[in-house]
């Protein structure tokens, strides 16, 4: 019975899992291509800004032409497309739009739709327009881009999405007048497709650029289509006069007038919003379909100095604390450990020449065997005394238990994900595959979370390892479920696409509850009833030794944030371009992985070599409270990093609204939750093996 029920698990896992990587690729593999007369759908997502973190669908727009159901390549507009669980997680809400683009065929304008809409409507357009919004199309998997040119005019490249409008001040005034984009001109960028699909006259798309353009009402129209598209004199502004009836005879008197009366008059009162686009298709031969996607990326390849710096700066930084560490190792602690033998030996030789019996020398050959470290401590002082003392269990082990546990499922996920993304397997095109991927890492190292919670639980002399796994598969994942359903509850309010919709929330609670939950109960169980405790080369002695005042420098507190900043400093260049790719770009991916796995691996060593450091001083302090402290220190660069989210909001983003700061502030707290559980497992797991090579 347990086998069938373990068995369904898996093949229920192995569905979402498929179901999950419907949009994977590997670049270069995986090619669509189209023929003359062919249609390429034209889909819709979202609009997001860098002032706010809410995001919207853009067909929830209430100023937006709406899908008119128009049916054509067996694809119906307004239809939503399946989405990955990365992709519901980074607020993507994807459609078929009505937008006609036919391979071969370019229309110099065409009519999309007279939009009717209300005062109430039109607060909403210029609210979001003064927050500049961006809008997010897609074509073959490309965002719809804005095209740009390097400082030195030397290369192009593109930024992703395109303004939903544009803020002028008034030169009289000096006050803000906000216009909103309503035609838009597609230039998609095609070459002939490789192999025998190109010879027999296929394409494949390598660009997708829009160009936005603001018409007002007054440029004279012809079935829909503005007559000028050039020199346009007269843009769409986000007004309406107090009162509709008037709005004829005002426009016929004073044609250059504009309004900002939003706020007055009926909110009932409607204005119509005339949308149209333009669509061109141009050859280029110089973009391979494989390397379509670095155009999005040559801006920032210019940072690449920089990441470099990042890497000598680390390489630097952990080649030092090397340095030291091997110090200690080769020499310290040698020199000390040799004197602590040859004093012991010194100590049996004056035991044994001292005149006594035969029933003496016995007795004294007997507590030589059973105890001569106590005899050879004597004269010693530092971390040979606490020999009796370094393996004494930890108050509130039971805790310390799941967190170590937690810390090695998140150190899965990790390496998992920079490897994947380093090989090329997680690229830009697999939209949400970097989330999707994640969510699946983490709940299958569920198996490594239990296994090692239980064997850190069973060293402590825990036996209920059941209560252990309970712990360990529910306290952190818990967390960060309860921290996310709460901020949800203020999102949902918003109708923001960046709220997590409740079944999938509900969705992931039960892949918890119901796959990961007992992962960590089978890698407990495996951890604990078929596996050896850790044995510790020294015995506990029954009575605790008294620890010495320390000195201010290695007390928990200042240890941590000391030791912290070593490990924050190693990140520090590289964090910027992670912040700035989640919070600003919003792209949901960084593109320099090559650069972020080097830093990475540097990180970890850089974390053990310090937490090590920092834990040898405080037993050479006669402290042997280290099993806390080891993880504390490790994980106290994630202090460092909240410290630097709360300078960036300050000082590089420009959030407006509570709801947008409060995201801000709960995903990034609950990151460095993320990431201090990751550093303090490993700082941990160092010491652990560092004591027991000290004292073996």
């Amino acid at each position: 019975m347990v086998g069938i029920m373990g068995s369904s698990w898996v093949w229920l896992f192995l569905s979402l899992i498929v179901s999950q990587v419907q949009a994977f690729y590997i670049p270069g593999w995986s090619i669509k291509s189209y023929k003359d007369g062919e249609r390429i759908p034209l889909m819709v997502n979202k609009v997001y800004s860098d002032n706010t973190q809410l995001q919207y669908a853009y067909y929830d727009l209430p100023f937006v032409c709406p899908p008119a159901g128009r049916t054509a390549s067996g694809l119906l507009s307004g239809q939503s497309i399946s989405l990955n669980l990365g992709e519901v997680l980074r607020g993507d809400r994807i459609k078929i739009s009505d937008i006609d683009l036919t391979v071969g065929h370019e229309n110099e304008c065409r009519f999309l739709c007279d939009q009717q809409v209300t005062r109430r409507d039109l607060r909403r357009a210029k609210e979001l327009v003064k927050d500049g919004y961006v809008v997010e199309w897609i074509v073959d998997n490309l965002p719809g881009a804005t095209s740009f040119v390097t400082v030195d005019k030397s290369r192009k490249y593109y930024a992703a999405g395109f303004k939903l409008g544009f803020t002028k001040y008034d030169s009289s005034t000096g006050k803000p007048r906000y216009f909103l984009n309503n035609h838009h001109t597609i230039v998609i960028r095609y070459r002939a497709a490789p192999g025998r699909p190109g010879e027999s006259g296929a394409k494949v798309v390598v660009g997708f650029e829009v160009y936005t353009k603001s018409i007002g009402p007054n440029n004279k129209r012809e079935n829909g289509c503005p007559v000028e598209l050039q020199d346009i004199e007269d843009n769409f502004e986000l007004a309406m006069p107090p009162n509709k009836t008037e709005e004829l005879s005002m426009l016929e008197q004073h044609p250059s007038n504009h309004y900002d009366h939003l706020d007055e008059g009926d909110d009932e009162d409607t204005i119509t919003i005339p949308y149209s686009y333009s669509v061109y298709f141009r050859e280029d031969n110089s973009i391979e379909w494989d390397k379509r996607w670095d155009l999005y990326f040559v801006n920032q390849e210019e940072g690449s100095r920089i990441h470099w710096l990042a890497i000598i700066n680390s390489l630097i930084i952990c080649g030092l604390l090397s340095g030291i560490v091997a110090m200690i190792l080769s020499k310290t602690i040698r020199t000390e450990i040799k004197g602590y033998k040859e004093g012991s030996i010194e100590a049996g030789r004056k035991m044994k020449s001292a005149p006594r019996s035969l029933d003496q020398d016995k007795e004294v050959d007997d507590q030589l065997d059973d105890a001569p470290e106590d005899d050879a401590l004597e004269d010693v002082t530092g971390w040979k005394l606490l020999h009796g003392d370094v393996f004494r269990r930890p108050q509130y082990g039971h805790l310390l238990a799941p967190l170590v546990g937690s810390g090695t499922q998140v150190l899965f996920m990790a390496f998992g994900l920079i490897f994947l993304s380093a090989v090329g397997i997680l690229n830009p095109s697999f939209r949400g595959g970097f989330l999707s991927f994640g969510f699946g890492l983490f709940v299958l190292a569920g198996l490594s979370s239990g296994y090692f919670s239980a064997k850190v639980y069973k060293g402590f002399g825990g036996v209920n390892f059941g209560k252990n796994a309970l712990i360990t598969a529910c306290f952190f994942p818990g967390l960060l479920f309860a921290l996310v359903f709460i901020v949800n509850l203020f999102v949902w309010a918003q109708a923001s696409s960046t709220a997590i919709p409740f079944g999938t929330l509900l969705a992931i609670a039960l892949i918890w509850l119901c796959i990961q939950v007992p992962l960590v109960y089978l890698g407990s169980w495996y951890g604990h009833a078929r596996t050896p405790a850790w044995e510790n080369p020294t015995k506990t002695s029954t009575i605790a030794r008294q620890v010495p005042q320390q000195a201010w420098y290695i007390r928990s507190l200042q240890a941590i944030l000391f030791a912290g900043l070593v490990p924050f400093t190693v990140i520090f260049i590289e964090l910027l371009f992670v912040f700035q790719s989640v919070w600003q770009d919003k792209s949901g991916y960084y593109y320099v992985f090559g650069f972020l796995s080097v830093v990475s691996l540097i990180l970890i060593v850089t974390v053990a070599e310090v937490t090590v450091v920092t834990i040898y001083v405080q037993l050479c302090s006669e402290n042997y409270h280290w099993w806390w402290q080891s993880f504390a220190v490790g994980g106290g660069s994630a202090l460092w990093v909240f410290i630097y989210s709360i300078w960036y909001y300050f000082f590089k983003l420009h959030i407006t609204g509570f709801i947008s700061s409060m995201l801000f502030f709960v995903y990034s707290f609950m990151a460095c939750c993320v990431y201090g559980l990751l550093t303090g497992t490993v700082g941990f797991l160092a010491v652990y093996v560092f004591i027991r090579k000290l004292y073996a």
